[in-house]
Parts: C-alpha cells; sequence; structure tokens
C-alpha cells in the first residue's frame, strides 16, 4: 500500500479530513517535510524544498483512495493540474518512508500569501476563530 503526506484540509480534523475515504487510510504518524506552505483562501498549497517545513500526517493508503485524492487534487497526467503528484522521502523516526506529496502547480500561488509556521490546521483556526479543532 502506498503512503500519502497530507497537510492541509486532509489532516484530521480538516475539511476533507482523510478518514472519510474507504477503504479507511491507517494513520502511520505526524511528519514535517521542506517546504513553503502557501494560503489559497479555503485550502493551502506546498511548494516542495527550500528551509521552511510544512507539518502533516502521513497514512497508509489503498490504491482506491489514492485515485480518489488524484481527483480531488485535480491531478492531471501531463502536471497541468491544480497539483502536481510527487513522491517524497519523508522521515518518520528512525525511518523512512517514500510518500505521496500533492505540490500546488506553480502557476496557482502567485500573489498567494506564505503561511507561516507551515502548519494549515493551526493557520485555519486563527482565519476563522469559529473553526476549532479538537484537542488530541
Amino acid at each position: 500500500m502506498p503512503h500519502v503526506f497530507v497537510y492541509g484540509t486532509l489532516r484530521r480534523h480538516g475539511r476533507n479530513d482523510i478518514a472519510r475515504y474507504r477503504p479507511a487510510p491507517v494513520f502511520v504518524g505526524e511528519a514535517s517535510i521542506a517546504g513553503t506552505l502557501y494560503d489559497l483562501g479555503a485550502y493551502p498549497g506546498i511548494v516542495l524544498g527550500g528551509v521552511g517545513r510544512v507539518k502533516g500526517e502521513i497514512y497508509r493508503v489503498e490504491l482506491a483512495v489514492e485515485a480518489a485524492l488524484d481527483l480531488l487534487e485535480e491531478v492531471a497526467e501531463d502536471d497541468s493540474g491544480e497539483y502536481i503528484r510527487r513522491e517524497v522521502r519523508v522521515a518518520l523516526g528512525a525511518q523512512w518512508l517514500d510518500c505521496l506529496v500533492y505540490e500546488i502547480h506553480p502557476s496557482r500561488i502567485a500573489g498567494r500569501p506564505v503561511i507561516g509556521g507551515g502548519d494549515w490546521i493551526a493557520h485555519a483556526a486563527q482565519k476563522s476563530p469559529a473553526f476549532s479543532p479538537p484537542k488530541g
């Protein structure tokens, strides 16, 4: 089964919480990757690399869930979609996992603000005080 690193609305308690997909994804752990996180309004986008860190979660998913995520993220075979599916090695404690990561297409970030701290859930809570993810 492939692993996926989620950093935005697919995180636990996010608007598109990955737990709603079937077969149910298996939570593996919290991690961070090198990148810059952008606020695109209702959701974020990551540009991979650089010195910043983006907080997220790793899940093991079935191929059917991977296909559903490709649709949600509007992935196109020619990389012209809203997001581009990438593979990134992510450290989880002492082990490394190859994870799918959905990187925002570079054309979509022009004029968009950077999310300092690289944490979409914390940023969304600050943007909308009505959004308050459960503790835990």
